[in-house]
């Protein structure tokens, strides 16, 4: 059996608003260890979104509880009337998280049969309590870049291995090609690392520090165009087709596919490759006039395939820089 850090905040927040509605003398003191329990969550930002969500969610409670109770007294009646109304508003006005925890509070109006300011104090304190610690256990979190950088290199590495898988079957198309492959995994390796990207900018308060989450999207797209280059490539008549500077070009990516490479050297190669396509002699025949646009098509492809890459490092230059320079420094504490 394993205890996750999560389990281990729960319990001990929700231990401690327990001790501490007891300590005040507070009604219903086990009510402020459940608030807590259901207000960690995953990462700081969202748990203090739950936290406000949940104490105006009781703001908006109680006014309608004490409109409900009033009007048709302290029973089940006039409880299921304030769900009626309740439950509608809190989605609309994007409380959900506050329905049950909420909910769970205005029964104590209803056990006490008063909505005094000691009874609504004694609501609002138990709240306080419950998302408070919790927001208190969540200020710790682990610290992720370590596992982002990896994910980021195991991914470029992929794509590296794709690149150069294309390079092989291109000079020796009788070769199995092991593209697929490498697109699934990828695809994988980007769906893990877009989760945890993102709860790495939500754990970061006073930035938004949403550099991971820009790279995986990118390499996303990257790999979107990887597909349709693997779907020319199988397509193409090798043997029918000078391929030797696309090869060239290729490999030449491959070699120096990296993070901090800003994709310039490699377009100019590939506005190169396909200028000397275009001042080569005319195909002679039908066949290979179609692999050639196929040929074109491709390298259009891995144009925008780097392109793609470009732009990315245009905008993020300073991060790249600094994340490069941190990773040679070695990984955080």
């Amino acid at each position: 059996m394993k205890i996750g850090m999560r389990t281990i905040k729960t319990a001990i927040s929700a231990s401690l608003a327990i001790i501490c509605a007891q300590f005040f003398g507070l009604l219903y003191p086990t009510a402020a260890g459940i608030i807590a329990l259901l207000s960690v969550t995953n990462t700081k930002k969202s748990s203090v979104y739950v936290g406000v969500s949940r104490v105006g969610s009781l703001v908006l409670a109680t006014s309608l509880a004490f409109i409900c109770f009033h009007l048709f007294g302290y029973n089940a009646g006039a409880f299921g009337v304030y769900l009626l109304f309740f439950i509608p508003l809190a989605a609309k006005w994007h409380m959900p998280e506050g329905i049950p925890v909420s909910s769970v509070l205005i029964t104590h109006y209803l056990i006490e049969e008063r909505m005094d300011v000691a009874i609504i104090s004694n609501a609002f304190f138990l709240m306080f309590l419950g998302v408070g610690f919790a927001i208190l256990a969540n200020l710790y979190m682990p610290n992720m870049e370590k596992q982002l950088r990896d994910n980021q290199q195991e991914i470029d590495k992929k794509i590296r291995h794709l690149l150069q898988s294309m390079v092989v079957h291109l000079k020796y198309p009788t070769q199995k090609f092991e593209g697929e492959t490498y697109l699934i995994e990828m695809e994988t390796l980007l769906k893990q690392a877009e989760k945890w990207a993102k709860n790495h900018g939500d754990n970061s308060f006073f930035s938004n520090d949403n550099y991971y989450l820009d790279y995986f999207n990118m390499r996303k797209l990257q790999v979107s165009i990887l597909k349709q280059m693997t779907i020319i490539l199988t397509s193409l008549e090798v043997a029918h087709t000078p391929v030797a500077p696309t090869v060239e070009v290729l490999a030449y990516a491959s070699q120096t596919f990296a993070e901090e490479n800003d994709g310039q050297s490699i377009l100019n190669k590939i506005d190169q490759t396909l200028q000397s396509y275009s001042q080569s002699s005319l195909p002679k025949d039908r066949e290979e006039f179609e692999n050639r646009s196929k040929l074109f098509q491709f390298l259009h492809e891995f144009h925008r395939f780097i392109e793609v890459k470009a732009d990315f490092y245009e905008e993020h230059q300073p991060t790249v820089l600094e994340k490069m320079k941190l990773s040679k420094e070695g990984p955080e504490n």
